[in-house]
């Protein structure tokens, strides 16, 4: 059961960002100390982006764990009306993969970094998600995930 009454929780949970988290804050000032410049949010782009690097004809997604369903300890599917939860999790997650699919059927290198690499007892030094990111946007491959256990996946 919930703590709070049904009013009180709408009212949280719209206030939950989906632009401008700190995760991604964290991202885009990594990347600008190391002298990368970039552009947020490019509606033009599937999936609208978080953070577009044109130069290197590249994009970053910084996905919150539970809004995205990742397998990892900040994601813990909610007791009530799950299967609404289910669902909207479930449809991020098809969104995720049509708009991966279409970028990189544009050409575009695609980097997404989970939530739990930046915040929580398992992030990354900031140091190793810098230049495991710097190293991708200057290397040859096309894909890469950062989770929290540093693990690249391309």
């Amino acid at each position: 059961m919930d703590i709070v009454d049904r009013d009180t929780r709408s009212r949280m949970m719209r206030g939950i960002r989906s632009r401008n988290t700190r995760p991604e804050i964290l991202i885009r000032r990594l990347l600008h100390q190391k002298g990368f410049r970039f552009k947020l949010h490019d509606s033009k782009l599937p999936g609208k982006p978080d953070i577009v690097l044109p130069k290197y004809r590249a994009v970053v997604f910084v996905h919150g764990c539970f809004w995205h369903g990742h397998d990892c300890h900040l994601f813990k599917m909610p007791s009530t009306r799950r299967e609404f939860w289910k669902n909207k999790i479930e449809k991020n997650r098809l969104n995720d993969v049509r708009a991966f699919r279409e970028l990189r059927s544009m050409a575009w290198r695609v980097v997404t970094i989970w939530e739990c690499a930046t915040k929580g007892p398992t992030r990354l030094e900031h140091g190793i998600i810098v230049e495991c990111l710097a190293s991708w946007l200057l290397g040859e491959e096309n894909v890469l995930e950062i989770p929290q256990d540093g693990e690249e996946r391309g």
